[in-house]
């Protein structure tokens, strides 16, 4: 309620909490600014924060290394590219304005799917999980050359476009769109539940999750399944947004001074959706783009992680 009360124009909660209960003594302005505009992006940034957060939970857990997110495998990197050869590589400001998103978003989610792809095909002949984690670092620098190259021969207004994508943002996600990324996200929130047991017997290593009788291969393969579905389909439609996968999971243990997947699953959630929430209040305070304001926040959780770690070795 407090992220769709603040914004440009101010509404009072009362008509906020008015509009949501479809009371009539809502003004038909307020109502077409809750209901239509912010409410939409208030429910993004609900799945957005839940969905980066799940995926980087699930990526420091599988690699058990603290500072593995969402984009450790190139999935930022393959939607990035994606979207720069959509946008940069073609004459696609003169399409109408909601083909132009759709094809933003699709190239997003192909390029994404792409690099994971190429990911689970090497990691059939690899089994050791840090040997894979080098080579999505490796295809993700690749990729970004790529990417700058493109930016390089772009022309000016293209390389404006690309430019404000990175930035990330949540209120470009159309209600056409949401129904795109609303079964997605469900889809790899509901794979991450069906990972729980795994990723708590990952926990103490692949070596003892092999003598319990678990299938590596089949629970990485719904990992990196789950993770292009969760990561992969919000930065299709919201651009890369960063540190939320990476600093959630680390704020949810503190939370809850637990490990076990039972409670860090819906705890990582909840904090990411929240977090995320409160980025969007600060960033439409301050007219800053989202990505700057999940970076101010994150970072010193990541700090603290690395002073941690390094006090305890």
């Amino acid at each position: 309620m407090a992220d769709i009360a603040v914004g440009s124009v101010s509404v009072p909660l009362r008509d906020v909490w008015g509009a949501l209960t479809g009371s009539p003594e809502v003004s038909a302005v307020s109502r077409a600014i809750i209901v239509d505009i912010r409410l939409l992006k208030a429910v993004v940034a609900l799945l957005a924060g839940a969905a980066l957060a799940v995926s980087g939970l699930q990526m420091q857990t599988l690699f058990r290394n603290p500072l593995a997110g969402p984009y450790v495998l190139g999935i930022s990197s393959g939607a990035s590219l994606g979207v720069a050869l959509f946008i940069l590589a073609g004459p696609v400001m003169h399409l109408p304005a909601w083909l132009c998103s759709l094809g933003i978003a699709g190239a997003a989610w192909i390029g994404a799917a792409a690099i994971l792809a190429v990911i689970a095909v090497v990691g059939q002949r690899i089994k050791d999980i840090m040997v894979i984690l080098i080579l999505g670092m490796m295809f993700s620098s690749g990729v970004s050359a790529i990417v700058q190259i493109l930016q390089y021969l772009s022309h000016e207004e293209a390389l404006k476009a690309f430019v404000i994508w990175t930035m990330g943002s949540l209120g470009d996600v159309t209600r056409q769109q949401l129904w795109i990324l609303l079964p997605a996200v469900v889809g790899g929130l509901l794979l991450a539940v069906i990972t729980i047991k795994p990723l708590n017997l990952l926990l103490f290593g692949e070596e003892y999750a092999v003598t319990m009788g678990l299938d590596i291969t089949r629970s990485r393969r719904l990992l990196f399944i789950s993770t292009t579905l969760l990561a992969g389909s919000v930065t299709a439609f919201c651009g890369p947004i960063g540190f939320i996968g990476l600093a959630m999971p680390h704020v949810s243990r503190m939370i809850f001074n637990d490990s076990d997947h039972r409670v860090l699953i819906p705890a990582t959630m909840l904090t990411g959706a929240c977090v995320l929430l409160i980025c969007d209040i600060i960033s439409k305070t301050l007219t800053l783009p989202i990505n700057s304001i999940t970076a101010l926040l994150g970072i010193p959780v990541v700090v603290y992680v690395v002073v941690k770690n390094s006090a305890r070795s």
